[in-house]
């Protein structure tokens, strides 16, 4: 097998996603990778969804892009666009290779800020807890009105795989 690992994406929650409906919109997001994708399910009528749903993804190559997109579910039409935003791993990565080990649940590895080179919309720290790291994001959706999408990820190392090399 030549994946690095696996991604484990938390797909928590919308906030304030534009309305492509009438007066609200029927939201699911899309995480896509080379040639994978992995969707949520259909939240109806509702541009504050709540989705909690784990998606994964075989991570190959870290310099492949991972795109998060939002649609709106149309039931005779093409489903609408609501934006993308692009998640970048790589400081995470970073902490991962670190190889630390049994710090106290709670410990901030690493705090990464909003820029031009992300789409974070607000400081992103990356978190040891219960014998692993996370980072938590909120990314803000580019080529849309507005809009910003919650999302936690995690990294697993599969048996047999060459990993990030620590």
């Amino acid at each position: 097998m030549d994946a690095l690992g696996l991604l484990k994406v938390r797909v928590r929650r919308g906030i304030n996603l534009a309305v492509r409906d009438t007066v609200s919109s029927d939201p699911y997001v899309v995480i896509s990778s080379g040639t994978q994708k992995v969707k949520t399910s259909v939240v109806k009528d509702n541009c504050n969804p709540v989705w909690n749903e784990e998606l994964t993804i075989s991570i190959k190559d870290l310099s492949v892009a991972i795109v998060l997109s939002v649609y709106d579910k149309d039931t005779f039409t093409v489903d609408d666009s609501m934006g993308n935003a692009e998640i970048d791993i790589k400081p995470y990565v970073e902490c991962l290779k670190m190889g630390l080990q049994g710090l106290p649940d709670g410990t901030k590895v690493d705090r990464v800020q909003p820029g031009r080179n992300n789409c974070l919309s607000d400081e992103s720290c990356v978190v040891w807890n219960k014998g692993k790291m996370t980072q938590d994001m909120i990314l803000r959706l580019r080529n849309v009105e507005r809009g910003e999408v919650e999302v936690q990820v995690e990294w697993v190392d599969l048996p047999g795989c060459k990993g990030l090399g620590f």
